[in-house]
């Protein structure tokens, strides 16, 4: 009798790691398929607001806020940087690359504006003639998934479309993982997966607040 219980037990247990599997599974698809469903599509914007972003010079700086403060050293988010930039440009905005900015404005004055100093903003946008400043900084989470018992960690990154120290728009994107710990490799893929949703929101939200309507398609 021992060999069948045992040969039972066997199956059950196959069955219900099969069973949990396929269950996460459809959860997984299913939350997918909820972020597909939220995401604003590309959008159709009024004449007068594209002509307007064609005139538009735009600052893009990112930091992350870490345990030992805010790290607002450039270099480090280079392809985060590309990733949000290519998509401001198929707006018909200008923006700054990595190298023009690093001439123009010291690091001092990047760490002050990511400090909510309006006078060292104010400073760091007119130094490039900058009409817009879009920020964006990446924050974490860490915690103990209560289902699984393992170590879990969430990356955030906000983003914020500023001129003259007025928001015109803010949104947020977030990504979970239950394993590793680099933040700013996990925020890259979050560009990755979310870069076209974000700056399209940026843009229906600067082109509302600039009186500017917009239809969105269905």
């Amino acid at each position: 009798m021992r060999p069948l219980t045992a040969l039972l037990s066997s199956l059950l247990l196959l069955a219900a790691t099969g069973t949990h599997a396929f269950r996460f599974s459809e959860e997984d698809a299913k939350a997918k398929a909820e972020a597909e469903a939220g995401k604003v599509a590309a959008i159709d914007i009024s004449a007068a607001c594209r002509k307007r972003l064609g005139g538009e010079r735009v600052l893009l700086l990112i930091a992350e806020r870490g345990n030992s403060g805010i790290n607002a050293e450039q270099g480090r988010y280079s392809l985060h940087f590309n990733g949000i930039e290519k998509r401001l440009r198929s707006y018909g905005t200008r923006t700054y690359s990595q190298a023009e900015i690093k001439r123009q404005i010291a690091q001092a004055e990047i760490d002050a504006h990511f400090r909510n100093d309006p006078d060292a903003a104010l400073a760091a946008s007119k130094k490039l003639g900058a009409t817009l400043v879009l920020r964006g900084m990446i924050s974490s989470q860490r915690g103990i998934n209560p289902v699984l018992k393992i170590n879990e960690v969430a990356v955030n990154m906000g983003f914020s479309l500023q001129a003259g120290g007025k928001s015109l728009a803010e949104i947020g994107a977030k990504a979970d993982s239950y394993s590793g710990t680099d933040t700013v490799a996990m925020a890259l893929t979050l560009i990755e997966e979310q870069a076209d949703d974000v700056v399209n929101r940026l843009v229906a939200g600067y082109c509302t607040t600039r009186g500017d309507k917009k239809n969105n398609r269905p």
